[in-house]
């Protein structure tokens, strides 16, 4: 294809994205999962797809003035919005390119039946952090999470798998993440074991997924917290340094969950 279609290409289904909200959008060349691999081979996109040749990353916000009130009803249908947001846009792309005559599907956010599936088998079939770093929407945080210039850790992703020949985006040199580990410490289960020399920390990731067990059965699942606690990000800036105030937080807190009405620290 020549390259001026396929950059006409990339314009309409970033015109597309855009509007249906989606805040940031990148292309990642499958080559990359084997050419900085993160994962064993069973994760490379091209090994479940023999025919992939490019993975559209797409992500929307999350508003830390709502995030900052978790564990929350609050912050649960923000999570619950964006998810089904990012897959309609997804479902949406993916058709489009198979009206175009290429094959494409969507991977959904985060594709576990129940979170007592983590609890025992605590990762995914394809990691949407891992696509967001491919794709140059961002760098993976002490956290585990990605961190992007404008909004933190507080954007949710999606993925759409294509054999579409699309323009890359480039992969971001600089890591993001500070190394402040404030994500640390706001971690109520600890989970987070800094390791000296590099930016991502070693991370139980069952003890994560047990208290998101826990969190769902009051009604306030996910945590998040250390996403809210993040200091990266343009948004922070926007809201400034309390998105809401501590009364608000305990308000929103008090209503809706199985523990409504008790304090949560």
């Amino acid at each position: 294809m020549p390259r001026s279609d396929r950059v006409k290409l990339k314009e309409k289904i970033k015109r597309r994205a855009k509007a249906m909200d989606i805040n940031m959008l990148g292309i990642a060349p499958v080559e990359r999962w084997e050419q900085e691999p993160h994962q064993s081979p069973d994760f490379w996109p091209q090994n479940i797809w023999p025919w992939s040749r490019n993975v559209i990353v797409m992500g929307m916000q999350i508003f830390p003035s709502m995030i900052e009130t978790t564990p929350s009803v609050v912050y649960s249908e923000l999570y619950n919005t964006t998810n089904r947001l990012l897959d309609h846009a997804a479902y949406r792309i993916a058709n489009f390119l198979n009206e175009e005559g290429y094959r494409a599907h969507f991977f959904p956010r985060d594709c576990y039946g129940d979170i007592s599936a983590l609890v025992k088998r605590p990762e995914a079939a394809f990691s949407q952090v891992l696509a967001g770093l491919y794709a140059g929407l961002g760098t993976v945080g002490m956290n585990h999470t990605l961190l992007t210039k404008k909004y933190g850790s507080r954007i949710r992703l999606v993925s759409v798998i294509t054999d579409a020949d699309l323009p890359a985006d480039k992969m971001l040199k600089e890591d993001i993440c500070l190394g402040c580990k404030i994500c640390v410490k706001a971690c109520p289960m600890q989970v987070f074991s800094p390791v000296k020399g590099q930016i991502i920390a070693r991370m139980d990731k069952h003890k994560c997924a047990l208290c998101h067990q826990q969190l769902k059965q009051e009604f306030h699942y996910p945590c998040g917290r250390c996403i809210a606690a993040c200091p990266v990000g343009e948004d922070k800036g926007r809201y400034g340094k309390e998105a809401i105030s501590k009364e608000g937080i305990l308000h929103c807190r008090d209503f809706g969950a199985a523990d409504a009405g008790q304090v949560i620290a």
